[in-house]
């Protein structure tokens, strides 16, 4: 069966095979937008803060047209609000948030697609609230989200006010931002998660009162475990009405994204979360983990989304170009892992089925892989996951001839972390052409610094015995080995290419390959087959050295240049 056949739709993911969208499976669509109620209790809204919070991570500030560019991909996405920033923290901010509401908060950005609400984050005093308001206004669905902490700790050290003002000043801020003309306020509790409950339902229904339309409870500094925050929403479901309850989950212990998944859950049904969960400190919840968990485990949940995931890439791409923020290998959905594959047992099954190792389709986050299957061949892959890789490039081998090239491979594996395509091609060569052994290294001495020309000595030993020494000099220690090594073996040849892998820590093994040609000036060939060689080693000039001569021997094998060396 063909690799792309192997995804299976299972509509509700519960039968754990492959999670993906159903055959010629339209946008998802988002229902009529009311600031305060949804029509359908399994949608889920979804807030992107990428712009906002996510900009406040250090290091992670953009410009005003890459925010633009933000905005329009998470259009795309169908994001159902865009967090434009905070206006009267810069000029640029406000200018940013402003064009975004102008731009892409009243206009599709496809035919008859979702017009995102765009929201703007502003303190809770008037002159935040107005800067604020002046950004968003133009937005087809503007909204104002205003905040205060409600923690003793942020009460007492930070804001030192008591709790009546505290209740007072957010009373007083929501219904002046509903005065302006904004009739969509969120109002954010600060610190909600060690917040003193009584208290916090109080100000949440004081404030959906005054006319807050959403109540978004942080977890601000990620202290709570996923089981406390459930239960924290679902209890406020239970003692507020009349407004949408919204999750904000930091990651400073690594359960934001399980945070938010409790506590939509418990009955939320906005889930604040940033591309690539950029944002204060260690983070915010990410988007990608949130909607896809959500997609993925639908019947657990019984939840869904807007969101388009098939621009999942093309968005985490964008931030971390933008932020320079760039994404750890191993990050779930969006790390260059994520749908990876070296271990043989791993390799074996998804060649087999690829729901044995993989609950999601790459295709539905718009991945595209170099290989379909994600197979990644290195020191623990398997026979299996080799030939695979074989038969891609064109090599059908079995028996004795695939066995000789698999120990070739399991050998160098163990020294290289990368293994391409031309490597592959270079072990076949080694196999097809019965190479044999026509010169070895014996000894190399480098002389080099900053006073004279790089020397460099070697003494090569013949497959009959013979041993040679030739010195060189050269612009470099690697030019000065490879022409006291021509010096030896006398045939004259094009290097075509050199490549050695990047070098980590001291003690790192340097991996080379090396790509010649004979000289068909004087050598006459039947065809330009180029000759490639690998050396591996934690010298870089020794490697480079059996790279070359792996080349050369391969070349004078197959040519039957090894009567040569008698004469030389």
């Amino acid at each position: 069966m063909a690799i792309s056949d192997q995804s299976v739709t299972t509509g509700n993911g519960g039968s754990g095979e492959v999670c993906t969208a159903a055959a010629g499976e339209n946008r998802p669509s988002h229902p009529n937008y009311i600031p305060n109620h949804i029509d359908n209790p399994s949608y889920v809204r979804i807030l992107d803060t990428t712009l906002r919070d996510g900009e406040q991570a250090p290091g992670a500030a953009m410009t005003t047209e890459q925010k633009l560019d933000v905005a329009r991909l998470l259009a795309h996405l169908g994001v159902d609000i865009i967090e434009a920033g905070f206006p009267c923290s810069s000029p640029e901010s406000f200018n940013a948030a402003k064009a975004i509401a102008i731009d892409v908060g009243c206009h599709p950005v496809i035919a008859g697609g979702h017009v995102p609400v765009i929201g703007v984050v502003a303190r809770s005093n008037k002159k935040d609230i107005d800067i604020a308001w002046d950004a968003v206004k133009h937005a087809c669905h503007p909204r104002i989200n205003t905040f205060i902490a409600t923690s003793d700790i942020h009460m007492k050290h930070k804001l030192r006010m008591s709790k009546e003002v505290v209740v007072k000043t957010a009373v007083e801020m929501v219904a002046y931002a509903r005065s302006l003309g904004c009739n969509d306020v969120a109002f954010a509790a600060e610190d909600a998660g060690r917040s003193d409950r009584e208290f916090l339902h109080h100000v949440l229904n004081e404030v959906i009162k005054a006319g807050a339309t959403t109540i978004i409870i942080p977890d601000t500094v990620g202290y709570n475990m996923p089981s406390e925050y459930a239960n924290l929403i679902a209890d406020i479901k239970l003692n507020t009405s009349g407004a949408i309850i919204a999750t904000h989950c930091h990651n400073d212990l690594g359960f934001a994204a399980a945070n938010t998944l409790a506590g939509a859950e418990a009955g939320a049904r906005q889930l604040e979360v940033t591309i690539n969960g950029i944002g204060e400190r260690a983070g915010n919840a990410a988007l990608e983990e949130v909607v896809m968990a959500i997609k993925c485990r639908k019947e657990l949940l019984g939840l869904h989304t807007g969101i388009d995931t098939k621009y999942i890439v093309a968005a985490s791409k964008m931030v971390a170009e933008f932020t320079g923020l760039y994404v750890q290998p191993h990050k779930a959905i969006v790390g260059v892992n994520a749908f990876a594959h070296e271990s043989g047992i791993h390799q074996d099954g998804v060649l087999k089925y690829r729901g044995t190792y993989e609950i999601i389709s790459p295709e539905d986050i718009g991945l595209s892989r170099s290989n379909e299957s994600g197979i990644v061949l290195g020191k623990l892959s398997g026979r299996h996951a080799l030939k695979a890789r074989l038969l891609k490039l064109g090599h059908d081998v079995n028996g004795k001839e695939l066995d000789d090239i698999f120990a070739r491979f399991k050998e160098i594996a163990g020294t290289k972390k990368n293994f391409s395509d031309d490597d592959i091609e270079a072990l076949v060569g080694n196999e097809n052409d019965h190479l044999k052994t026509i010169w070895s290294l014996v000894d190399i001495q480098v002389i080099h610094g900053t006073i004279g020309f790089p020397t460099v000595t070697v003494k090569l030993i013949s497959f009959d015995g013979d041993e040679k020494i030739s010195c060189s000099t050269g612009e470099g220690v690697v030019d000065a080995a490879f022409k006291a090594v021509n010096n030896i073996v006398q045939v004259p040849v094009i290097l075509k290419k050199y490549t050695n892998s990047a070098v980590e820590g001291i003690d790192a093994l340097a991996s080379t390959r090396v790509v010649i040609s004979l000289d068909s000036n004087d050598i006459k060939t039947q065809n330009d087959r180029t000759f490639s060689g690998i050396g591996t080693g934690k010298d870089i000039t020794v490697a480079s050295v059996q790279a070359y001569l792996n080349a050369l021997n391969k070349a004078m094998s197959l040519k039957n240049l090894s009567a040569k060396i008698i004469r030389a």
